[in-house]
């Protein structure tokens, strides 16, 4: 009897298995499981993720280029530190000129966008209730945390979609991971969750107005709010 071929691993599931062992580190990186400046070992991560090197090394690629780790030679690769004054500069320029012209070319189909935008708007309120308030008491868990930064991430989302240039979300979707991170570093007090949602309700004010400049001026009032707090957190000024 002719023994079994042993059944090779496609190119499909070596991909599927690099990917999904990208999200699982990723999702360790932005849930603050690992200090910035750590050591991140591939063998160790394989081991914990119960896989082999290999994935682990080719998601590291993919994470080095988020600028999420850095690689030191002959060293391995490190949790990358807190974004600095420079960094923050530069993702939010990338962000203004992303989301404002988003905001532009969204405009001409904002009866066909606000009800998706006051849903996301609504999942935002609730989220931003309810950090508000556990950030108050000192209850704020990272899950929670991680529902609101969806919530909000959904709300701009539904404009860049509106916006229908596949480029610009492209470009938009590469800066997801710092603007991630950033939110996380700068994200201290409930002032500045209330703050955001206000200026999201100001965003849907535009669409919904008869002046066609609205829009991308309301957003850009918001991301040069966000990035003024976040300026300030930088800075050690407390937002509250």
């Amino acid at each position: 009897m002719t023994a079994p071929v042993p059944r090779r691993v496609t190119e499909m599931e070596r991909r599927n298995l690099r990917d999904r062992v990208y999200d699982l580190i990723l999702e360790m990186l932005l849930d603050g499981d690992v200090e910035p400046g750590a050591r991140l070992s591939i063998d160790t991560l394989a081991r914990q993720l119960d896989v082999s090197p290999t994935p682990v090394r080719e998601a590291m690629v993919q994470l080095e280029r988020t600028e999420l780790v850095t690689r030191e030679a002959l060293r391995g690769y490190r949790v990358a530190p807190p974004l600095g004054p420079d960094q923050l500069d530069e993702l939010f320029a990338a962000r203004l000129m992303l989301e404002v012209e988003a905001a532009r070319l969204a405009t001409p189909h904002a009866a066909d966008l606000l009800a998706d935008l006051r849903a996301a708007h609504d999942r935002h309120q609730d989220w931003a209730q309810r950090i508000a308030a556990s950030m108050r008491s000192g209850t704020a868990s990272v899950r929670d945390m991680q529902e609101y930064f969806a919530a909000d991430a959904d709300f701009h989302e539904v404009i860049l979609r509106a916006a229908g240039n596949r480029y610009i979300m492209s470009m938009h979707a590469d800066l997801g991971a710092l603007t991630h991170r950033m939110r996380q570093a700068v994200l201290r007090g409930a002032n500045d969750v209330e703050e955001a949602h206000a200026e999201h309700a100001a965003i849907i004010d535009a669409f919904d107005s008869d002046d066609p400049e609205a829009p991308a001026a309301a957003m850009r009032a918001h991301i040069e709010g966000v990035r003024d707090r976040s300026w300030r957190e930088a800075d050690g000024d407390p937002l509250r």
